[in-house]
């Protein structure tokens, strides 16, 4: 006790004290003669042999865990996809037939404009047909009244 190798503690009365915990440290420990030795390292591999099946087990909770967390992450992102997919699916159903309404009012349009020039065109060509009527029979007048008067001229001048 005085080279310092086993502390110690003064009591009330000034009397040395030593722990339990205090001479296990200096002098190892030594257990009870009845307990058995290898019923005790028998007992200590199963602690150990327990203590590696529940980390094991904890790992592998852990694992499972992040698989899961994993899994539903995916699945989130899978269902914002479809989402989106839908949306634009909507989106191109509703452009489409707006875009199919436009295009057959476009082409009723097209076709009341080609029956109006169609009924345009006959109009001015009936317009310039009666116009050119008077001067047609005029002309076949004049040109079989012109062949009578040449005829005429040359059997009377014979």
């Amino acid at each position: 006790m005085n080279s310092g190798k086993i502390s110690f503690e003064l009591d009330a009365n000034g009397r040395r004290v030593i722990d339990v915990s205090e001479l296990e440290r200096a002098f190892g420990f030594s257990p009870n003669e009845t307990e058995d030795s290898s019923a005790s390292v028998e007992r200590e591999l199963q602690k150990a042999s327990a203590m590696l099946e529940v980390e094991r087990m904890q790992m592998r909770i852990r694992m499972l865990e992040e698989q899961l967390h994993t899994a539903n992450e995916q699945i989130a992102d899978l269902k914002e996809q479809r989402d989106q997919w839908q949306r634009q699916a909507t989106q191109v159903l509703i452009t489409s037939q707006y875009n199919q309404k436009q295009a057959e009012e476009l082409r009723e349009e097209l076709r009341i404009r080609e029956q109006k020039a169609k009924a345009r065109r006959q109009q001015i060509m009936e317009q310039r047909m009666q116009k050119l009527r008077p001067e047609n029979e005029n002309a076949q007048a004049t040109a079989s009244g012109g062949f009578q008067s040449l005829w005429k001229r040359v059997k009377g001048s014979r």
